[in-house]
């Protein structure tokens, strides 16, 4: 069972042509471990709406194929429905559910919008908490006119350009990538087809029109009778019970009644718990009395991993082992990876922070460039390893005349090249990670500066680590052209290292108070 949930919930702009929402989720379903939870496709509206989980990766990466198979599918200069919509994939919010922050969300919303707009030329807004400005988390000013006003808008208005792709669409629109908190999609349907009562009645509702704060609506027709289709973006404090209680009592105002309602795809459970709970007149009710969840708190804590896990310890044992490898090359590595993770952290520690709104979108771009490190330094963990594998693997070649021996000693040459070339390698990225740390020294959260200082620390360390593995690799070889080659671009890495150090000593003991010792 994954213990990192997220869960997706895409909206397409067809449900007219079963077969191409077919197409669509079959595409996410493609991913291994990605899990549909429901689908729901309204053909006055013209839209699906499907729901699916799993680890934030295979998410994501359902995401963009689903995006790319119905911009091939969809042409909005084709498409009529009842719901607004600016895209093929009209909107694309993460929601955090177990062990994910949102800000990892908003990571994934970035992530997700950079690789839509390069790769397949789609404009994409950020909205909700992933919304680089304040008028963008509201989607409906970002879908303001929808497709048919934005396509000649979005070259010409400075505030309509997308925060990536090219400012012009195609027939497959625009896309609207996000992080929020769970969405209740509901729709209460009145006992007439007079649709200007349903709009009436949702303006009385809606927040922009001076109603329920988190509760968005509009009025349309739908199989021949008014719907007040509605949007609750937080449930705790728009609650359905108060809003279908308002909408009762304002239809009565026009003779009408409600004649059902409809829930369009999940809902968390606490929703449905507070409405009961409010009809009922629970006033002495506990959530503990609820079979299931007392069910699931038994199952998930007899579940639940140990503390420390066999994985955790793998390589750091593996490097115990007395093994020729992994080594010093690879600790360094490995270490390097340690100090762009504590990067990443202090970038995601000031985001969001008031105090520090003015570096906000810096902080975005050292965590998206930590975190890209942080991979690399990991994969150099392992290259480092094979490197050395191939000096082994040279030196147990034949040897029992001349000519074996100049292809021995050539192939010794080379691999010990090779193998000094993966922690110079790691060298440069750890200077990239000091760098990265230094920035976050002197603009992250003053509360984890001493993180920063960590991450500095930790990756002179490495630096220092991988430069050692470099030098004894070509021990034998420095009078090579290309081993001189090699300690060239050294000593200019811990040159402009050790300069860097100054200046982080600097700062921590400027905006600090302290000095690493």
């Amino acid at each position: 069972m994954a213990n990192r949930l997220v869960e997706c919930i895409p909206n397409f702009s067809e449900a007219r042509r079963p077969e191409v929402v077919e197409e669509i989720i079959n595409t996410i379903q493609s991913v291994p471990g990605v899990h549909i939870l429901d689908r729901h496709s309204d053909l006055d509206h013209n839209r699906t709406v499907v729901t699916y989980i799993g680890e934030p990766e295979p998410v994501e990466e359902a995401a963009f194929l689903a995006i790319a198979k119905a911009a091939k599918l969809i042409d909005l200069e084709n498409h009529h429905g009842e719901h607004p919509r600016i895209g093929a994939t009209d909107v694309v919010p993460f929601v955090p559910i177990t062990d994910v922050t949102m800000v990892e969300c908003i990571e994934m919303a970035r992530r997700l919008g950079k690789r839509v707009g390069s790769e397949l030329g789609i404009p994409v807004y950020l909205y909700e908490e992933a919304a680089t400005i304040p008028e963008r988390q509201n989607l409906e000013n970002i879908r303001f006119g929808q497709y048919e006003v934005l396509k000649t808008e979005i070259s010409s208005n400075p505030a309509r350009y997308p925060d990536f792709g090219p400012p012009k669409l195609s027939g497959a629109g625009a896309t609207v990538i996000g992080a929020r908190q769970p969405l209740i999609a509901f729709n209460v349907y009145l006992t007439t087809d007079d649709v200007s009562i349903a709009q009436r009645i949702a303006k009385t509702v809606r927040n922009s029109s001076g109603g329920f704060r988190f509760v968005k609506a509009m009025g349309v027709l739908v199989n021949g009778k008014a719907q007040v289709s509605m949007n609750f973006t937080n449930f705790h404090l728009s609650a359905l019970a108060t809003v279908v209680e308002t909408i009762r009592n304002e239809a009565k105002r026009y003779g009408v009644g409600i004649l059902s309602s409809e829930l369009v795809g999940l809902t968390p459970q606490e929703a449905l718990v507070d409405a009961a709970v409010w009809y009922l007149q629970l006033d002495q009710f506990d959530r503990e009395q609820i079979l299931e969840r007392k069910l699931y708190e038994v199952m998930a804590a007899s579940m639940a991993p140990s503390a420390t896990t066999p994985q955790e310890w793998s390589f750091i044992e593996q490097i115990a082992a007395g093994t020729p490898t992994p080594g010093g090359g690879s600790a360094s590595a490995h270490t390097g990876a340690l100090a762009a993770a504590l990067v990443a952290m202090v970038g995601r520690l000031t985001i969001g922070k008031k105090k520090y709104a003015a570096v906000e979108q810096e902080m975005w771009k050292l965590v998206e460039q930590a975190e890209t490190l942080k991979k690399d330094l990991t994969h150099a963990v392992d290259k480092d390893a094979k490197a050395f594998e191939g000096i082994l693997t040279a030196n147990r070649m034949p040897k029992n005349n001349q000519e074996e021996i100049d292809i021995r000693s050539a192939a010794q040459k080379k691999a010990t090249l090779h193998a000094a070339q993966i922690p110079l390698k790691t060298a440069g990225l750890c200077l990239e990670v000091l760098k990265l740390a230094y920035k976050a020294i002197e603009q992250g959260n003053i509360n984890a500066i001493s993180d920063g200082g960590s991450a500095a620390m930790l990756s002179l360390a490495a630096l220092s680590g991988a430069g050692m593995n470099v030098k004894i690799n070509i021990a034998s070889y420095q009078d090579d052209a290309e081993a001189k080659a090699i300690l060239a671009q050294l000593e200019t890495l811990e040159k402009e290292a050790h300069q860097l150090e100054k200046d982080i000593r600097a700062a921590l003991s400027k905006r600090g108070g302290f000095s690493p010792y």
